[in-house]
């Protein structure tokens, strides 16, 4: 037998090998650990009994052998009033409903409202990602879609914080989320992101990651708007290992509430099988549990998607399709969904961009449930499947879409007026509140810095004292509306003041409320999510459109080909109708706007510089070349035709006025040719006189191997529309009457 470590590879199995997607993890289902998505043997089958208004089994598990989760199920998460009629409908039919445009979004959650947790999992098991898609466009609690940044770096550099969360206010996220690399950082972090988003537009809800308690002071003492770091899971044991209960929860989410703020809770596939305790359950069952849990405890909505556990998922068969499912389900129950899209879930740019198509596509409440708007190696939370570095990329999707992905593109001047506002805002809080200087050059480093990187070293120390004192003090939203207005920032101050307005007001505690860009709320109850199937619900139309289109690096089209424009050639003129020739000779045949109304290539060649190439070539064999002017006809192959029609020896090249060209032999078919070379833009003067050689040889009889010009597959990419318009101002001098001209060129070739 054959040594097999001396068997030769394939070169394209190992070019695959180096292919970022295998930098991934990869792993077969084990069901008895919860490595299984869906459809563990383990998950029960779905199954409600009521006696005497109280549930006596829930999927397949009497009363009495209830854990906490099933108990607070029961008591707190099901309409017991529609709960047998829902679990009597076939799961397949809630499945249709959820994709049928005439049936409502309001119809099919009143049944949802009485499913348990493997009856919503088996609504799922019949449906695609498609019809899932479809079904979360419709069940989307509130109409407009929105997006949520994260706002850290780990400097924890205060200008840098509120100037980046000013920049993602400005480009149209809704929500802004920071956390910490020291905890004691804290409240400056949250305090550095408030100023930084109300300098760049008021309304943008914010929060601090960090332990519930110190969360909920920040939020009493007004520094944050909401939160979304209650966790909850699907098993007793990871709860307890939280040292949590799904009431403790449902406290801490009323204690939130009832100072004004905005609550979500967090959950997502995988993470029970990271903790060791899924129970031999699968994913979306227990992931099923989490989403009931945050309905009976009253929460607004949920952070799910897999968040932070998504690369666990993904390791599974069938795991990104796991992760809409969950999506779905949340709004199916009526929750506000951030639908994950925040950590980083694949080292493949297609596959992180495929799993975001699915909560892009049909629209969720927030997107992402953090959108990197720093570079990732900045992102506190751990990196970010999308980044800074990104955002072109997603202003593009949206405008290729029509698709509102929550933001907006901005100009690089907006960008540094608003981030240099924000770091000298955050400047002057400091100077009146006594904490630590931030110098006018850290300042100056924040406006134009791409990452931490690009900041002076700053020392934690003092910081950390003071945020320590904000802390102990009674330093709130009014100590900081005092400071931004005696620091020459009345317009902030306005605009923080208004948060703490809102919160009395409470109108942003609704289901899925952000505030637009007149400080406006919308909810779930003043922008109720319509669609009921094509002509209805969200569309991106009118301002919003034009906003969106309205990227920086379009151009007008004229624009593309001002370069190729000019002067007509000089030493170009016509001479007379064209004749057939008879002696050896190369006859090129150019296109009707050569020389007068272009003048280069798309590359930028000069049009004269190419004559001069080619018949360099052609004189460089012994040959003369002839030049005609073809007016009827702007297709680079009609004109090589005419080229080799004209020739004395039958040969000829075609040449349009972007640069494309053809050579060929009279009696061959328009399309058939010697050789052609449609990559114009790869063609240089130095392949042209090539060209113009080989068409001399081939008129000598000789059979010359072929020019080589390699092929550049991005090319389209980059030159497409150039070569539409060059085409079209090409065809826009073409007279179908006017027979092909000789062309007289002052040129003499160059001595050996």
């Amino acid at each position: 037998m054959a040594d097999q470590s001396q068997v030769a590879r394939s070169r394209r199995f190992l070019a695959l090998e180096g292919r970022d997607i295998n930098k991934e993890t990869f792993v077969t289902p084990w069901a008895e650990a919860g490595l299984m998505v869906v459809d563990s043997p383990y998950d029960p089958a779905p199954s409600l009994r009521i006696e005497n208004g109280r549930v006596v089994e829930l999927d397949g598990k009497a009363e009495a052998d209830f854990d906490l989760i099933d108990r607070f199920i029961a008591e707190r998460a099901l309409d017991l009033t529609v709960a047998e009629e829902a679990m009597s409908i076939p799961s397949l039919d809630i499945a249709r409903m959820l994709v049928d445009i005439h049936v409502s979004a309001e119809t099919v959650r009143r049944l949802v409202f009485g499913c348990t947790p493997a009856k919503l999992v088996d609504v799922m098991r019949q449906m695609s990602p498609l019809e899932m898609m479809m079904g979360l466009a419709k069940m989307r609690v509130r109409r407009t879609p929105a997006n949520q940044a994260h706002v850290t770096n780990w400097r924890e550099h205060p200008a840098l914080l509120a100037a980046d969360a000013a920049e993602a206010a400005l480009r149209g996220f809704a929500e802004a989320e920071t956390t910490v690399r020291v905890a004691r950082m804290a409240p400056l972090n949250a305090l550095a992101i408030l100023i930084g988003v109300q300098t760049g537009r008021g309304g943008v809800l914010t929060q601090c990651a960090v332990e519930e308690k110190l969360g909920l002071t920040l939020a009493i003492k007004g520094l944050t708007s909401y939160a979304e770091t209650l966790s909850v899971y699907g098993t007793e044991r990871s709860f307890v290992d939280g040292d949590d209960t799904p009431w403790s929860k449902a406290f801490l989410n009323a204690a939130y509430a009832s100072r004004g703020v905005k609550i979500r809770f967090t959950s997502g596939t995988g993470s029970e099988a990271l903790m060791g305790h899924a129970e031999q359950k699968s994913m979306l069952y227990l992931e099923a549990r989490c989403l009931l849990i945050t309905r009976g405890a009253g929460s607004q909505g949920v952070q799910n998607g897999s968040i932070s556990c998504i690369a666990l998922p993904e390791a599974l068969p069938g795991g990104v399709r796991a992760v809409l499912a969950e999506n779905l389900l949340a709004s199916m129950l009526g929750l506000e969904v951030a639908s994950g899209n925040d950590a980083l879930a694949s080292h493949s740019q297609i596959r992180k961009t495929a799993k975001l198509m699915l909560q892009f596509i049909p629209g969720t409440d927030f997107i992402f449930s953090g959108y990197s708007a720093v570079p990732k190696k900045d992102n506190m939370f751990g990196g970010g499947n999308f980044d800074a570095d990104d955002l072109d990329d997603y202003d593009v999707l949206q405008r290729d879409m029509q698709i509102d992905g929550g933001l907006r593109p901005i100009f690089e001047e907006e960008a540094l007026a608003i981030r240099r506002r924000a770091a000298q805002a955050i400047q002057a809080v400091y100077a009146q509140l006594g904490f630590p200087p931030i110098t006018d050059a850290e300042v100056e480093a924040a406006v134009t810095a791409h990452s931490s990187d690009d900041l002076p070293e700053r020392d934690l120390v003092p910081d950390l004292a003071a945020a320590d004192g904000v802390l102990a003090s009674d330093c709130g939203l009014l100590t900081i509306v005092r400071a931004l207005h005696a620091g020459g920032f009345p317009d902030v101050a306005r605009n923080v003041f208004e948060m703490g307005r809102q919160r009395v007001a409470g109108d942003y505690l609704h289901p899925a409320a952000i505030f637009d860009r007149a400080f406006r709320v919308q909810s779930s109850i003043n922008d109720t999510n319509d669609y009921a199937g094509p002509g209805t619900g969200y569309r991106l139309t009118g301002d919003r459109w034009n906003e969106i289109q309205s990227i920086r690096q379009a151009k007008a089209p004229h624009d593309f080909i001002a370069a190729q424009q000019g002067s007509p050639a000089p030493r170009l003129a016509e001479a007379g109708q064209a004749y057939v020739g008879t002696m050896p000779e190369v006859v090129i045949a150019v296109g009707p706007a050569f020389g007068t109304a272009l003048v280069r290539t798309i590359n930028g060649l000069d049009h004269e510089a190419v004559l001069e190439a080619l018949l360099t070539g052609i004189a460089s064999e012994g040959l003369i070349g002839r030049v005609v002017k073809v007016y009827h006809t702007s297709d680079c192959a009609a004109i090589g035709h005419v080229a080799a029609r004209l020739s004395g020896s039958g040969i000829g090249i075609g040449l349009q006025s972007r640069g494309t060209t053809v050579l060929t032999r009279r009696g061959y078919a328009p399309l058939h040719n010697l050789e052609l070379f449609p990559q114009s833009s790869s063609l240089t003067l130095a392949i042209y006189e090539q060209i113009g050689r080989n068409a001399a040889r081939y008129a000598k009889g000789e059979a010359p191997p072929p020019v080589g010009v390699k092929v550049d597959n991005t090319a389209r990419l980059r030159l497409i529309v150039k070569t539409a318009l060059l085409h079209r101002r090409e065809t826009e001098e073409v007279r179908r009457d006017q027979p092909p001209v000789e062309l007289r060129f002052d040129w003499e070739p160059a001595l050996p």
